[in-house]
């Protein structure tokens, strides 16, 4: 992609998540595109959030497990950026119409205490530098249609990766642990939505272990020139399928002895 390209699809973007309507898939505006390009309209989308006022607050990681990576046919997670406009308290209800089509999914979160960098970070470097682990749920959303209408399309990686890997909120438990003091591997969750059981997962389901997820960001930043700071929160991968959230919907995420975290959508 050029660079002009890659500003529009950004500038697109923002207009989508500003007016709710979304648009076409990048992948069939720009056929030839690869992951290089998606993070470049990502980060093109970085920029102009911080020149309209936001503030980088941490980043996530997507697609860790199998099954998401076999369904978009990859073999690697992707990330995206958390702003502060993203986060919600525990038990907040998101008012209606500030997403397109949300969806939840169940997370471990990383709160760090200091800085983590380079190409060679390893699973001590991640615990050494995380302050404390939480329960979290992370809100997506899809600025970009999931399918084109007229060839069946589906989203594909650079779609999801252009679009800030579909993030659009956060929401932490109030819970907070020693990194090591539990092991991430079974840590799991029950979550509800209207009462009903829709999802269940463990921790192994991201990268057979959340801190890998975190091991991965910090290497794939350093490609860019890039760092995880200290006081950021970064959302490990989720290891449960999205449940849908249309209005109306009462989430609730019941990590057991880990804690819990809920949020309602209006």
């Amino acid at each position: 992609m050029t660079p002009k390209e890659v500003e529009r699809a950004a500038a697109d973007l923002l207009a989508a998540e500003r007016t709710g309507q979304q648009i076409g898939l990048l992948s069939l505006r720009h056929p030839d595109m690869t992951m290089d390009d998606a993070y470049a309209v990502q980060a093109a989308l970085m920029r102009a959030k911080l020149a309209q006022g936001r503030r980088i607050i941490g980043w996530k990681i997507g697609l860790t497990s199998k099954a998401m990576q076999s369904a978009l046919g990859i073999d690697i997670p992707d990330s995206g950026v958390l702003f502060d406009d993203m986060l919600f308290d525990n038990g907040a209800t998101v008012p209606a119409g500030r997403f397109i089509q949300p969806r939840i999914e169940a997370e471990i979160a990383f709160v760090m205490r200091a800085p983590l960098a380079g190409a060679t970070v390893t699973r001590d470097d991640v615990l050494a530098a995380t302050d404390h682990v939480a329960p979290a749920l992370e809100i997506l959303d899809t600025r970009i249609l999931r399918r084109d209408p007229a060839t069946g399309q589906a989203r594909g990686i650079v779609d999801t990766i252009s679009d800030n890997a579909a993030n659009a909120g956060i929401v932490l438990g109030d819970a907070r642990h020693a990194p090591d003091a539990v092991d991430l591997r079974w840590v799991g969750a029950i979550v509800s939505r209207n009462g009903e059981v829709e999802e269940t997962g463990l921790g192994a389901g991201v990268l057979n272990d959340p801190v890998a997820g975190v091991v991965w960001l910090a290497r794939r930043m350093a490609q860019y020139g890039q760092r995880i700071e200290a006081g950021q929160v970064i959302l490990s991968g989720s290891f449960i399928r999205p449940v849908e959230c249309p209005p109306g919907s009462r989430i609730r995420a019941d990590f057991g002895p880990f804690g819990s975290v809920a949020v309602d959508f209006a």
